[in-house]
């Protein structure tokens, strides 16, 4: 049964228009196992379709309706979680694996316990590891800057020390990760209460 919603997953999420979302979903698996190896299954589904969302032809959360950047995940959360727990009701899975999975999605962008947690830390890391050097590419300086911050700020300090041995290919972008890293590391934690102000992207 696991194999089957793990393919399912992937051939939802491959109909996004963002490329990199299969990848970020399978990428955010595997560092969910290496930062807890025994994750059971509704962790592991969690992690695979917590942005399942972004697949949406209609209905997506869009970006631009946010003023709140915060507002905004909490949104694209819940209706991630929304769609996958529908996508679940047709498998002979317990409705409490079902529930469990649904608060795991809902707080994968913010934590709230320790298993949320350390699929908010997975999901971030493998931002950094798949995700920023497209996301570079569609935007501009200052929106990779403000991401990079917002999602380096949210990290656990394990997770972080992650990330900090990345490196890319890009001088440019190497350059502004290096920027958010020091500026991190030199300056007080900033309140991950910001506001959003170009309302052209999406995610």
């Amino acid at each position: 049964m696991f194999e089957s919603i793990e393919a399912e997953i992937e051939r939802i999420i491959s109909k996004s228009e963002v490329p990199e979302d299969s990848i970020h979903s399978k990428n955010t698996r595997e560092w969910l196992l290496k930062l807890k190896p025994e994750a059971d299954m509704a962790l592991q589904i969690a992690a695979l379709g917590h942005d399942i969302e972004r697949s949406l032809k209609e209905g997506k959360t869009q970006r631009q309706n946010y003023a709140d950047y915060n507002e905004f995940k909490k949104a694209h959360s819940r209706k991630s979680a929304k769609v996958l727990c529908e996508m679940l009701l047709k498998y002979d899975i317990n409705q409490t694996i079902i529930d469990k999975i649904n608060k795991l999605v809902i707080c994968h962008e913010f934590g709230g316990n320790p298993e949320a947690n350390t699929l908010k830390d997975a999901d971030s890391i493998s931002y950094f590891d798949v995700n920023l050097p497209f996301y570079f590419q569609r935007n501009s300086e200052m929106e990779t800057i403000f991401r990079m911050n917002w999602g380096y700020q949210r990290l656990s300090p394990n997770a972080k020390s992650i990330v900090r041995s990345f490196c890319y290919e890009n001088v440019v972008l190497q350059a502004l990760f290096q920027q958010i890293v020091l500026q991190s590391q030199n300056e007080p934690a900033q309140s991950s209460a910001v506001k959003y102000s170009d309302p052209s992207i999406l995610f």
